[in-house]
């Protein structure tokens, strides 16, 4: 999603969500003087990081998660106040990222260890699997988790043996760079460096000869812009992209439970999420039941300053946001929705907040049942109940990250489940905060490439190299 920052005169114009005030300090953006420098600086360092052992390269990005425990709560305090996101969900994405030196990072470990495929035997040749790195590896990390979505991409990089450039988004420069910076204080230099600017720096960035990888989280159209940039050298990509979620909820379904995940989720960083709840499908003979129950949990979120204590929902993370919410939803509304319901929010022209909304009665046709929303609205049709249905209306997006389906009726589930076109399906509950760690992440159709996260994703920053050897003379 385009967020329309404004850098002038080499300087990102970093504007607080929450008051339309410009943050200070100033974050400059790198020239392609500097690029070049940190782009030859990782491939000098590269080597001499790939020479380390595995364990070598695991303990010292351990020590890096650790480093940033003490300024987690400052780190938590710089995302509230440049991308709008409430303080309690700031302090967990950074406690989360912490928390990623224990179990997740072993499998990481574990992904890129050699595996031995036997042989040996008199007159057999062995053969031993291993893993080369890339080179340089350009992470470009998304505003909505500015600091929880970076080592996804980084870690796994790092632990190949490549030295990595990140490329924080422009709407939240300051977050990525304290993240990075107490990451990279236990590693040597040059292995893992920041650059800023908008997509003009990215794409100078990527295009360089000395970039061997791009992973990236965000908008499937920049995901297009950089895979064509790349496919002129052949570079390998991670795509993590968008998406327009749906949740199917059968009349079987604990209504009470479905209501409140759907409301949740739907509105949980305040909409900005690329596996948001975004499309809820009804059965349409417990549709005023469920509307109702929607309706109670949705009344009780609460729009305004992220630093209060009693804010669920803080403003949208830019101007540009909040402009293209309101535009899909008055759309919407001139075609027909109905609007159940908009909660108060701050009178602030010069910030960026959106009422609480929610929808009902739309129209597959609608933009708002196509296009990502990224907003804090819960938006609601009914289907006929069948499982047919259900799948087809799911299915009806180019995007395929996540679905969700509610009903008791558990094989039901697992039929549909399998039928929907997406990389992760959760029956009744939310798979990203559900999955187990070791489970990829990555979508069907325009919402990504490549693998992100799991074994797979883990080896996607290396290649496979088999070693065939015996100790035999040939005769």
């Amino acid at each position: 999603m385009v967020q329309g920052v404004v850098v002038e005169n080499g300087v990102i114009q970093n504007i607080n969500p929450a008051t339309g005030q410009l943050i200070e300090p100033a974050v400059n953006v790198t020239s392609p003087e500097e690029l070049e420098n940190i782009i030859s600086a990782a491939n000098a360092s590269q080597p001499s990081w790939s020479d380390k052992t595995l364990s070598e390269r695991i303990e010292a990005i351990r020590q890096g998660l650790i480093a940033v425990e003490p300024i987690g709560d400052e780190l938590a305090s710089v995302i509230t106040e440049e991308m709008g996101k409430v303080s309690a969900e700031a302090k967990l994405e950074v406690s989360n990222a912490i928390g990623l030196k224990d179990g997740w990072l072993d499998m990481v470990k574990e992904a890129n260890e050699d595996v031995h495929l036997g042989g040996g035997e008199e007159g057999k040749a062995e053969s031993i699997v291993v893993r080369d790195p890339l080179g340089v590896v350009v992470v470009i990390s998304p505003w909505n988790f500015p600091a929880g979505e970076i080592p996804f991409l980084a870690i796994p990089a790092l632990v190949a043996g490549n030295t990595v450039i990140v490329k924080p988004s422009e709407v939240t420069p300051r977050s990525g760079e304290l993240f990075c910076r107490a990451l990279a204080s236990s590693l040597p230099e040059g292995v893992l460096q920041v650059v800023q600017g908008d997509g003009k720096t990215g794409e100078q960035l990527i295009s360089s000869d000395d970039i061997h990888m791009v992973a990236m989280t965000g908008s499937t159209a920049t995901g297009k812009k950089i895979m064509n940039v790349c496919s002129k050298k052949l570079k390998r990509l991670v795509l993590e992209l968008g998406g327009k979620d749906p949740m199917v909820v059968f009349k079987d379904a604990d209504l009470d439970k479905a209501a409140n995940d759907a409301v949740a989720f739907s509105l949980f960083n305040c909409g900005q999420v690329c596996c948001a709840v975004e499309r809820v499908y009804v059965d349409e003979s417990i549709q005023n039941e469920f509307e109702q129950k929607v309706l109670d949990v949705a009344k009780k979120y609460k729009v305004g300053n992220p630093t209060d204590a009693d804010t669920t929902i803080g403003p949208l993370a830019s101007q540009v946001q909040r402009e293209n919410v309101s535009k899909q939803v008055e759309a919407a509304v001139k075609e027909g929705a109905k609007v159940l319901y908009q909660s108060d929010c701050p009178d602030d022209r010069h910030a960026n907040f959106y009422p609480v909304t929610v929808l009902s009665s739309l129209k597959q046709v609608m933009p708002i049942q196509n296009l990502e929303t990224f907003g804090p609205v819960v938006a609601m049709s009914t289907f006929d109940g069948t499982e047919e249905a259900a799948i087809e209306m799911a299915n009806s997006s180019e995007f395929g990250l996540a679905s969700y389906v509610y009903t008791t009726d558990l094989t039901k589930g697992s039929r549909v489940a399998r039928k929907i076109r997406s990389g992760q399906v959760g029956i009744n509950c939310y798979s990203i905060l559900e999955a187990q760690p070791a489970c990829p992440w990555i979508g069907h159709k325009q919402s990504g490439f490549g693998s992100h996260s799991g074994m797979d994703g883990f080896r996607s920053f290396s290649v496979p190299k088999s070693i065939v050897f015996t100790t035999n003379a040939p005769k």
